[in-house]
């Protein structure tokens, strides 16, 4: 895979116009874009015709959690969006992540187009190991939390994870190296951490084995996103 492909940039903004720009200045950088709740719920599929007119590959990250029957209907509209890869909550359930993935592969198959990667989100990026167990009322520590959502989403056929670059070891131990792991809370070693918690760099993410690095804020909020792009892909290759 191309040091382009690794790269996820989050389209986390509230303007639809200053998105359409920001892809036309990394079009010739970036091949995937993610639509996050915020982006979709405000533009809605416009959003993604916007990346589809670019030939961009999209990652729409609406972490959908719902009773079966309902994350199936989701699922069957996101293909039909024709997305690259979307996720669900592993917290949902082997049931319900099970019923994503046949929905997903089952519309796929009836519109002719490539299945999108049906990935399940562990334990958000944001949450720390102390405030996991407060928060759950647990003694469990986190990063087995994560290894049993990997290893049930592996179980219930779902494509990959969604989960923090410092559990990259345990996933890849538990579910193997054919399994996707995309990794949000990566920072450049010049940004600054903002909301995200259990944090690594572009370099650190990639030599554990995430195949894709999700970055948002030190991109998008860069007076030259292009000048940004650049310098993680000089990260990225030093791993």
């Amino acid at each position: 895979m191309a040091i382009s492909e690794k790269l996820i940039v989050a389209l986390d903004v509230a303007n639809l116009n200053y998105a359409y720009r920001l892809v036309g200045q990394l079009e010739d950088f970036v091949q995937t874009f993610k639509i996050g709740s915020q982006f979709f719920t405000s533009f809605g599929p416009a959003a993604i015709r916007m990346l589809l007119e670019k030939q961009k590959r999209i990652f729409l990250d609406l972490k959908f959690h719902d009773i079966p029957n309902t994350v199936a209907c989701a699922a069957e509209a996101a293909t039909e969006l024709c997305v690259d890869m979307f996720n669900v909550h592993a917290a949902g359930g082997a049931a319900m992540m099970h019923a994503a993935a046949e929905a997903a592969k089952l519309k796929a198959e009836q519109l002719g187009v490539n299945k999108p990667l049906v990935l399940g989100v562990t334990v958000l990026t944001s949450i720390e190991e102390k405030q996991f167990q407060r928060d759950f009322e647990t003694t469990r520590k986190l990063i087995d939390q994560v290894s049993y959502f990997a290893e049930l989403a592996q179980r219930s056929g779902l494509d990959g994870v969604v989960a923090s670059p410092r559990e990259i070891d345990v996933i890849r131990k538990v579910c193997g190296g054919d399994f996707v792991i995309v990794t949000p809370s990566v920072r450049p070693v010049w940004a600054v951490k903002n909301n995200q918690r259990r944090v690594m760099t572009p370099a650190e993410a990639i030599e554990r084995g995430a195949n894709y690095i999700v970055v948002g804020r030190p991109i998008y909020a860069s007076p030259n996103p292009k000048e940004a792009v650049v310098k993680i892909f000089q990260e990225i290759e030093k791993a």
